[in-house]
């Protein structure tokens, strides 16, 4: 595609040595093709304006920059690099957002399972459909450039829709900017992510971004969230609200019954807060034009979300459960839901612990949540990456409140898993929270193979079904 036509997507100006033809987009300088347009992206640590004499070496076509760089090769000059990724990736791959039916999830909790039961329920209306996310990806919404990628292989494929989870990262670095939302849907917020948007407002405000026309058309909005009622009450575009209160929702013995524009809804999901994420996808699918009993169907049909409220098989009197949650609303949901499953006289046990490198405030307030609600605590290390496990687990036990259960630290979370697996009795349910479907353990700069659903069927003697060696597989690969 002519340089000069990417410059247009972006609102910037081709200087230096006029036009050229692109073939290919980069923003990595190591990775670059001849014939590729290179972003010479700003960060933290790096910028990329100090590598574009490298990418420039690999045959790069052309730069886009933020300064003018004394560089032989035309660069297309922007105030930010970052915003322009992805019109000028969108552009180059023919604009596929808009041949596309795309919804967008953002939240704190739930975006992972709403994008799968949406998914479901769309193919259940006869929808090609994929899903992109936490499970799809090494981040929650891929960097622009992969974004607009995968998004037009989708359509070459015959696709018809996308369900993709999108982070506040990804909005307050751009990421989405240049794909087009038919529905935006907003799930809850709660204290998250303020080592990097310091905090809960800017955080809100992160996440109100894809609820503007410059992003989406419409959107879908839980009204029982404050935040939630905050862009009920200033739509910048048009927005329907749901109230999960409002329904009545029943535990069942292999998921939760639910009640929907008057029908019955057998949900195959445990818990009442999925309830929430599955009346979030249905309202998404009929802004979308689904009907209720396709709907319905989907809902009906979706299968079980790896890593959430995942049921781990035994021959046990006793049930375990693994868990993403890693905020203290998704723990106290979780461990609510738990509550309700547990029988006769058991009790509800739970090991967790938080993750280094990432918001601290949080840390007492898990540990709060995790004394107040469950009977046996153990609070151990989950990707403790540069910081110390055992100053992470002092963080977190300052929150747990004496008295209020038996409390125990084990910095090894595999002997805590053991240890609580050991002690569990008939009718107890013991809830392993915090890593959900991840597969490793990041210490350092080391990822270590670890998956709580395969050590805990190893524990029980159920078997691990290869999950621990294929995490080995994929980490040595």
């Amino acid at each position: 595609m002519p340089l000069a036509l990417l410059a247009e997507a972006a609102g910037g100006a081709v200087t230096r040595c006029g036009d050229a033809a692109v073939t290919g987009l980069a923003h990595d300088s190591r990775r670059v093709q001849p014939g590729d347009l290179f972003f010479c992206v700003p960060g933290a640590h790096h910028d990329g304006h100090d590598h574009a004499p490298e990418a420039l070496r690999r045959g790069a076509a052309g730069l886009v920059v933020q300064r003018s760089l004394p560089l032989e090769g035309p660069q297309i000059q922007t105030p930010s690099v970052r915003r322009a990724m992805g019109p000028i990736s969108s552009a180059f791959h023919g604009h596929p957002s808009q041949s596309l039916t795309v919804v967008g999830v953002t939240g704190t909790n739930g975006k992972t399972t709403v994008c799968r039961l949406l998914g479901s329920v769309l193919a259940a209306a006869g929808v090609r459909t994929e899903v992109l996310g936490t499970l799809s990806g090494t981040r929650t919404t891929p960097e622009s450039l992969d974004l607009q990628q995968r998004l037009a292989a989708w359509r070459s494929a015959g696709g018809q829709a996308v369900a993709m989870e999108v982070s506040s990262h990804a909005l307050h670095q751009h990421r989405v900017d240049g794909t087009r939302f038919d529905v935006a849907v907003f799930t809850n917020l709660s204290p998250e992510h303020l080592d990097y948007h310091r905090t809960t407002e800017e955080y809100f405000s992160a996440k109100a971004r894809l609820f503007t026309p410059s992003l989406s058309d419409r959107a879908v909005v839980n009204r029982a969230d404050e935040h939630g009622g905050r862009l009920l009450a200033e739509p910048g575009i048009p927005t329907v609200g749901f109230d999960p209160r409002s329904h009545r929702v029943t535990p069942a013995p292999e998921g939760t019954a639910l009640r929907w524009r008057g029908h019955d809804v057998a949900l195959p999901l445990r818990g009442r807060f999925n309830a929430a994420n599955a009346l979030a996808a249905a309202e998404a699918a009929l802004a979308l034009g689904v009907g209720v009993a396709e709907v319905v169907a989907g809902l009906q049909a979706a299968a079980p979300v790896p890593g959430r409220f995942e049921v781990v098989a035994s021959d046990h009197p006793f049930m375990v459960v693994v868990d993403y949650a890693h905020t203290p609303q998704g723990l106290g949901e979780v461990l609510a839901a738990a509550r309700e499953l547990v029988t006769g006289t058991g009790c509800l046990r739970v090991v967790f612990g938080c993750g280094g490198n990432r918001d601290t405030a949080k840390r007492p307030v898990m540990g709060r949540v995790a004394g107040r609600a469950a009977d046996q605590v153990i609070v151990t290390s989950d990707n403790p990456r540069d910081e110390d496990p055992e100053a992470i687990i002092a963080d977190v036990l300052a929150g747990v409140r004496k008295g209020t259960g038996t409390v125990a630290a084990e910095p090894d979370r595999r002997e805590a898993i053991a240890r609580c697996l050991a002690e569990a009795a008939a009718g107890d349910v013991v809830v392993v929270a915090g890593k959900g479907h991840e597969t490793v353990q990041v210490v350092g700069d080391r990822h270590l193979p670890f998956d709580d659903r395969a050590v805990i069927a190893e524990i029980l003697g159920t078997g691990a079904d290869g999950v621990q060696e294929r995490a080995a597989e994929e980490v040595a690969g």
